[in-house]
Formats: C-alpha cells, sequence, structure tokens
C-alpha cells in the first residue's frame, strides 16, 4: 500500500488548504466542472492552465498546489507536449480514506 509509506501528516497538511481540496473535487468528475476538451478529461486529466482558470489564481500558485498534492500521491500528471494534464490518484485517495476508517 502506496500510503503506509507515506508521511500521513503531509497528506492532511496538503489536504487543509480549501483551493486544493476543491481542485480534488472537481477532478473526480472533471467533465462537469472543465470545458470539453480534445483529450479524455478521466483519462489523461485536465490541462494545468484550465485549472488556473477555474481557480482564478496564478499560474504558479496553482502549480505550486499540484506540485504539493502530487508529491503526496493525490494526483497524477501526463505531459503531452508542452501541457501536463492532472488527475486524481484514485488509489492513494482510497487508501487514505481506508487508513482514516480504520485508524481515526
Amino acid at each position: 500500500m502506496y500510503i503506509w509509506v507515506m508521511d500521513q501528516v503531509e497528506i492532511f497538511k496538503a489536504l487543509s488548504n480549501k483551493t486544493r481540496v476543491q481542485i480534488l473535487e472537481w477532478l473526480k468528475e472533471p467533465e462537469l466542472h472543465f470545458p470539453p476538451s480534445e483529450r479524455d478529461v478521466k483519462e489523461v486529466g485536465v490541462c494545468v492552465g484550465e485549472i488556473q482558470k477555474k481557480v482564478n489564481l496564478t499560474q504558479s500558485t496553482v502549480s505550486e498546489y499540484l506540485s504539493l498534492l502530487q508529491r503526496n500521491g493525490l494526483v497524477e500528471s501526463t505531459r503531452i507536449g508542452q501541457w501536463t494534464y492532472y488527475k486524481r490518484n484514485e488509489q492513494t485517495l482510497n487508501e487514505f480514506k481506508a487508513l482514516i476508517n480504520k485508524e481515526l
């Protein structure tokens, strides 16, 4: 299990920001929260530019948020050409939910 190797406190820290949690919520059903794309948003993810437009923060802030989520295994990224796409890492999220149910 991935989560056991990670520092659970770091995951809680990553989730302690409303915007980062909101990004994860949007990525749960990206087709409902982002404009149509030539890529399959469920499979490839959502372009960082679309996430940035939706949260209305600077590109550097959004990149920092996504990087933190990725370092903690909560999202995965795919690079296609000059664009980076993000999607939820459901395995880590499910393991984290199981940890909370078991331990807390």
